[in-house]
């Protein structure tokens, strides 16, 4: 039967299409089964959702009380398209003067981080280009670039050299069809924050190819001990870069889905790509509207939440490193950002297989690293997420110890 006909019974099946057919979002889809082994009364540890307000982490008060007054004055129609102006003038302000990019063309807003990086691919990409992603890599990206008929090319970053890009890979996959090399840094799902050399490197190779760096900065002002972070579009203003921030992180708020892009380099290059997404966020007809009022609040003001979250996060952080080092078969990389670690498993070939036996066997959550794109042969990875408190890591670490021995002892 064709898609189009008619069963003898009369019936008919509705095909999806087949862009959706690659769609896979591995950070969700692994607490299915937990969910359901939550209902059946297990305890289930959950190390897998980036999500700071599942734990005790809460949404920044200049937030809540900007917020909160928005709604009270009835600021719930439409915003402007592109966002709200108070908002857009913040963004640029931060990205100025802290951050010291210059060349800003202009900025934008979304419904999260993840809608301006949707609407930045749509508006650049052509079915049959190819764009180049990091891997590991944030599973999104992949999920976009699928649906809109892109080749990617991943540049394979190792935990042996800090997880940092390896640029010698990224000139070796430019070709006459590559449109833009993705950036991710601090890396989701390393916690890796990379060198000044390497961003360097990455744009001379974007200036000679005229490619267009999407930059991913999420995790920005998350910089734990004694590492640096370089925002990379301050480096080379005749470079062209999105750059991508937002509400979500820094300032404990992922479920009000505010966040950012700022377009920066030569007005000239950038000009019409940068009306392009414009043109697609008039589509869709604005972002969050009273939510948007935080953005000026937060961005411009005291920060006096960032110095007490790092603190928390370093210790967490610890406390998940002194547990590797002495769990046999488990290695992993420093994280100088974000709150993740990419925990490498000697010897475990199917890491899905082996995340999902731990959530049977122990109740503890993680995501597998082929859901970041990242497979090796000898050796499997999964990705924790260190924002619970100290004891439910302590506890989640003892289970993960016990289920190596067995699991070697197999």
């Amino acid at each position: 039967m064709t898609r189009h006909e008619i069963s003898s019974q009369g019936s008919y099946k509705i095909e999806p299409s087949l862009a959706t057919r690659n769609v896979r979002y591995a950070i969700r889809e692994v607490t299915v089964l937990a969910n359901r082994l939550a209902r059946e009364g297990r305890r289930i540890l959950y190390l897998n959702i980036g999500d700071p307000n599942v734990y005790d982490f809460d949404l920044v008060d200049e937030a809540k009380e900007a917020v909160h007054h928005a709604l009270e004055t009835r600021h719930c129609g439409y915003a402007p398209s592109e966002g709200l102006p108070e908002a857009l003038s913040a963004i640029e302000a931060d990205a100025g003067g802290r951050q010291h990019i210059g060349s800003i063309v202009g900025s934008f807003t979304g419904n999260g981080a993840s809608e301006c990086i949707d609407l930045a691919l749509t508006a650049l990409v052509n079915p049959g280009d190819n764009v180049l992603l990091p891997s590991p890599t944030y599973p999104l990206y992949e999920t976009i670039l699928n649906r809109l008929g892109v080749e990617i090319r991943f540049y394979k970053m190792k935990q042996e050299d800090g997880w940092q890009p390896d640029v010698a890979q990224i000139a070796s996959l430019v070709d006459e069809r590559t449109r833009a090399i993705v950036v991710i840094n601090p890396n989701n799902p390393t916690g890796a924050v990379y060198s000044e050399d390497r961003l360097r490197d990455i744009i001379e190779i974007a200036k000679e190819h005229r490619l267009l760096i999407l930059n991913d900065e999420i995790y920005e002002r998350l910089i734990l001990g004694d590492s640096h972070h370089v925002p990379m579009a301050s480096l080379d203003d005749s470079a062209c870069f999105v750059t991508f921030n937002g509400l979500s992180k820094a300032y404990l708020g992922p479920g009000i889905r505010v966040g950012w892009g700022i377009v920066s380099g030569p007005e000239a290059a950038l000009g019409e790509y940068f009306e392009t997404i414009k043109r697609l966020m008039r589509a869709r007809l604005c972002a969050n509207h009273p939510f948007q009022y935080a953005v000026a609040p937060c961005l411009l003001g005291a920060q006096s939440h960032l110095p007490q979250l790092i603190e928390k996060l370093q210790r967490r952080r610890d406390c998940c490193m002194r547990w590797i080092d002495r769990i046999d078969g488990l290695s992993c990389a420093v994280p100088d950002g974000s709150f993740y670690a990419f925990v490498r498993v000697e010897g475990v070939k199917d890491d899905m297989a082996w995340c999902r036996a731990l959530l049977e066997s122990k109740g503890v959550v993680v995501v597998p690293g082929s859901g970041f794109g990242y497979r090796e042969a000898e050796a499997g990875y999964f990705r924790i997420v260190f924002l619970p408190q100290e004891d439910v890591l302590e506890e989640a670490f003892s289970k993960i110890g016990e289920f190596m021995r067995e699991y070697r002892a197999e």
